[in-house]
């Protein structure tokens, strides 16, 4: 498994968060989700301007595999969806961190970031499970 990036948070259920710094957040399914899902094949997002509660489902990413769930990671309203991934799925695998992005939501309460894991929090955990 590569590096984690240091300046995401991340969530239980494998998710990452970036905070671009105008009160907004990327999200997307960090690398270790899309190896245990396999080939992605369908990806199932909000409409921008939906609202998102934080731990609700948000959306669903189907593998050749396995469907599963994406929960969201804060509560706020979907400002922006990742199109590429309704013609190219496959993106999500090769790119989580970049350009495998799933949505982008405008934070209802910065502080639910507090919540979220460091990277380093996030290794122990999928250490903790490959037991």
């Amino acid at each position: 498994m590569g590096d984690l990036p240091n300046d995401l948070k991340y969530t239980k259920e494998h998710e990452w968060v970036r905070e671009e710094g105008d009160g907004t957040v990327t999200i997307g399914i960090s690398d270790h989700a899309q190896e245990q899902l396999g080939d992605l094949v369908f990806v199932e997002l909000p409409e921008v301007g939906d609202s998102v509660e934080q731990g609700r489902e948000c959306g669903v990413v189907e593998s050749v595999k396995a469907a599963s769930d994406i929960y969201a990671p804060v509560t706020g309203e979907v400002v922006g969806i990742n199109e590429v991934l309704a013609d190219s799925p496959e993106t999500a695998n090769q790119d989580p961190f970049g350009d495998g992005w799933l949505l982008r939501i405008k934070l209802a309460d910065a502080g639910q970031l507090d919540g979220l894991m460091t990277a380093d929090a996030y290794a122990e955990l999928i250490a903790a499970e490959a037991h």
